[in-house]
């Protein structure tokens, strides 16, 4: 069955206007009961660079896990954020960006793609002594907008890396939009031809109009996991370009139905969190 990661934190962390504490709460426990795969609800991250997140300790001691089987998973790019991220129980993944791009990787985590992998093999060390998984979120997987050497090769070698620490899911980050069907085709089946055993998702960043053929190309070429933003909302503030939004989540409910593919989202569920996004994100 297809993996579906829900992602109200990456919706939200661009918003310049702080969210109470008490919205975030009452959005995410709405999308706990919806039965996604996963919810990326927040970030372990210096408050100067997502303000947005920074009350996500405070969010995550609210959330309501009830009777969900929803994993909840949170962004981190240090050590000191891994360790506050594994102190907590109801916590499941911990999401690290790492990038392709020696730009980029020092934009977002300020370290080298080299001192990005020694920090990733510390924390995998740690989540595997905490009961954790560790997801790597390999940025710039589809392209390079600074002018650095960029191409399959590249991804492969990294993500080789990677996997060698027995690190289990890693998700291609579509981080400026730029992936085709070409591109996206391509790469998938060169790494799932390699390392069968992990599961590579897509964090993919579309518009309106390249959505179908994006998530096609993935799930043609052994996509099982994908990145979603109820109505696309979203981005990376960490690009200099205009952000561009995530995969609808109502788009990607469609094509599965499209496709007889079982979901297992409880669909009134969903209806209730979309009607609460349109309220939070208006």
């Amino acid at each position: 069955m297809i993996q579906i990661v829900e992602s109200p934190r990456d919706a939200m962390q661009g918003i310049s206007k702080f969210i109470s504490t008490n919205k975030k709460v009452d959005y995410i426990n709405r999308l706990l009961k919806v039965g996604y795969h996963t919810v990326d609800f927040g970030s372990f991250v210096a408050p100067k660079f997502m303000p947005q997140m920074r009350d996500s300790a405070e969010v995550l001691s609210n959330i309501e896990i009830g009777n969900s089987n929803t994993k909840l998973l949170s962004i981190v790019a240090n050590k000191r954020g891994a360790d506050l991220a594994c102190s907590f129980n109801k916590i499941d993944y911990l999401g690290f960006p790492f990038s392709v791009s020696e730009i980029f990787q020092k934009k977002n985590t300020n370290k080298t793609i080299d001192q990005s992998l020694v920090l990733v093999d510390k924390i995998q060390n740690l989540c595997l002594s905490k009961n954790k998984k560790l997801v790597i979120y390999l940025s710039m997987a589809f392209g390079n907008p600074y002018g650095e050497k960029w191409n399959n090769e590249i991804v492969f070698k990294w993500t080789e890396k990677i996997v060698n620490m027995d690190i289990e899911i890693l998700s291609l980050s579509d981080t400026i939009g730029s992936s085709d069907e070409f591109s996206i085709k391509s790469i998938f089946r060169i790494l799932k031809n390699e390392f069968s055993k992990v599961v590579f998702g897509a964090h993919f960043h579309t518009k309106l109009n390249n959505w179908k053929e994006k998530v096609e190309s993935a799930f043609s070429s052994g996509c099982e996991r994908f990145d979603t933003a109820i109505m696309g909302y979203g981005g990376c503030p960490m690009v200099n370009d205009k952000m561009i939004g995530n995969l609808p989540t109502e788009k990607l409910i469609t094509f599965l139905n499209e496709k007889k593919i079982s979901h297992n989202l409880n669909l009134l569920s969903f209806e209730s969190a979309y009607n609460s996004a349109i309220e939070l994100f208006k």
